[in-house]
């Protein structure tokens, strides 16, 4: 039997989890660390808390599956997306990492397609420069820190920093790449043009790859620290929504997946890219070899239900450490109680700036239409109603490009919930599906670890040897019909409040 490891550097926490070859979890583990938040919608990580995170959910996960080491055929790697890791000339972090959340980049953005024009430059990475991507953070510390910006000499994504420490190796893979806008999508290699017009070294880029190649071996160095073998293979991996995809089967035409974690994804394969003509959608390498996938992030899904959690669910929290439950369960639970729609009453779930389909760092989340009659509970099922109303924006993106849609699979934490999973069957009017998989991400990272190990052929057969569908969710159709009509008035309130989001960012920078 071989068995397969999958690491995942996650937003809150890293997780090792190791699989057979039938996809079973033997092994699962995971470790925490913190988030910095300098100055408003600023996001930052120490690479080094990454690190030790993994050094302790991977011989956590060793420990439960209990088995020897030596019988790891091949670790795959998968990670937040977008963060900026520099290193200096002697492999050392020049500065924190600045996050896929962070919304510093604005202007840098807007100078990334004033200087190439918007045209050229969509052409080559098919999206426009948005301020959670690598290639603005890059631009904006070598004009606010310029002395950091003159010690850099690589340049990482934070599973590809993992890798580093695991391996020695300067390498990335094509999907989690594709989040750079330095990469061109169609060719799958880093964009000299990009580059040159951006003046960004190209001596920085890490060496690039489909998602199965093995990039290096796990050093001794490592793996006395790790508990993994020396000499063990480690893959490509892939970008946490592709690594993802891959762990929910989303590897064939008309299969869309919808992943509810920090941020909210929806996400399709696709045969052939294509580009949403007015970037509201990313277009990425997918981690299958020689394909891609369109997919509308929204930032704040998951997110928006934790923030609820800590600021207004501390009494569900006492219970539920009393109770020895997870409070989300409290907290879904008094959301049931609340009729759909939660009369009248619509949350927009933009608390970090949004991506799709509004990329603007300025919008905000709201409460619309609060009366006397509301409570908590009313305000808890808005929360969970906005994330799926955002959601189904992407949805409709899909749809107006002619992207199949045969079946629709939900996964992240947020897809646990029986009761969220309802209320996105109702408010897309389409079944919803969930598979045997909970850690998609890093289960993903682990098939391709054995699709390049040999032990599965390609993804697809990979997929189709560990995956199959556990629950089926149908909406219902009144209340379908019920938030088609609040989703009209949800999808107004941007252009409405448009104004009123800028002129609140502009007093808070003055």
């Amino acid at each position: 039997m071989s068995y397969l490891a999958g690491i995942d550097i996650g937003t809150t926490g890293a997780r090792t989890l190791i699989i057979d070859e039938l996809g079973n979890v033997v092994g699962s583990a995971t470790s925490d660390y913190p988030m910095y938040t300098p100055q408003p919608l600023w996001a930052e990580q120490d690479p080094e808390d990454w690190w030790q995170a993994i050094i302790l959910a991977t011989r956590a996960a060793i420990e439960q599956a209990q088995i020897a080491p030596s019988a790891i055929t091949a670790v795959g790697l998968s990670g937040q997306m977008h963060g900026m890791v520099l290193l200096d000339e002697h492999g050392a972090v020049v500065r924190p990492c600045i996050m896929w959340n962070d919304q510093r980049t604005a202007q840098e953005c807007a100078w990334i397609m004033d200087t190439m024009g918007r045209e050229r430059f969509t052409a080559i990475t098919l999206n426009p420069a948005l301020p959670g991507f690598t290639a603005p953070k890059l631009i904006w510390m070598r004009t606010h820190e310029p002395a950091n910006y003159a010690r850099a000499r690589h340049l990482l994504l934070p599973k590809d920093y993992i890798r580093y420490r695991l391996t020695g190796e300067f390498a990335t893979e094509v999907s989690d790449a594709s989040g750079t806008v330095l990469l061109d999508v169609r060719r799958r290699a880093w964009s000299s043009k990009v580059l040159d017009a951006l003046e960004i070294p190209s001596s920085w880029m890490p060496r690039c790859v489909e998602s199965p190649e093995v990039t290096g071996i796990i050093s001794a160095e490592a793996a006395e620290l790790t508990g993994l073998p020396a000499g063990l293979p480690v893959v490509g991996g892939g970008g946490d929504q592709a690594a993802s995809a891959v762990g929910t089967g989303i590897v064939e035409p008309g299969l869309v997946s919808v992943t509810l974690g920090t941020s909210g994804v929806v996400f399709a394969y696709a045969d052939q890219p294509a580009r949403e003509p007015q970037g509201r959608l990313h277009t990425f390498c997918h981690a299958v070899p020689g394909k891609w996938h369109m997919m509308g992030v929204a930032l704040s899904s998951g997110g928006s239900l934790r923030w609820f959690r800590d600021t207004l669910g501390q009494p569900e929290k006492m219970v539920a450490g009393l109770s020895r439950v997870d409070p989300y369960e409290i907290l879904t639970a008094e959301a049931a109680t609340a009729p759909a729609g939660c009369e009248g009453l619509i949350y927009t779930p933009y608390l970090s700036g949004e991506r799709s389909p509004y990329p603007d760092p300025n919008v905000r989340g709201t409460f619309f239409g609060l009366t006397l009659r509301h409570d908590k509970r009313h305000l808890v099922r808005a929360v969970l109603e906005g994330v799926a109303y955002s959601l189904r924006d992407s949805l409709e993106l899909f749809r107006e490009l002619g992207i199949p849609i045969r079946e629709v699979r939900a996964g992240g934490g947020g897809a646990r919930s029986l009761v969220w999973r309802q209320i996105l069957a109702d408010v897309f009017g389409i079944e919803l599906t969930t598979v045997n998989v909970t850690d998609s991400t890093a289960f993903g990272a682990a098939l391709l670890a054995g699709v390049g190990s040999g032990v599965y052929t390609d993804v697809p057969e990979a997929c189709a040897a560990t995956i199959r569908i556990v629950d089926r969710t149908q909406p219902i159709a009144a209340v379908q019909a019920a938030y088609n009509s609040y989703y009209q008035v949800y999808h107004s309130l941007y252009s409405a409040l448009k104004p009123a989001y800028d002129q609140l960012a502009k007093i808070n920078e003055s």
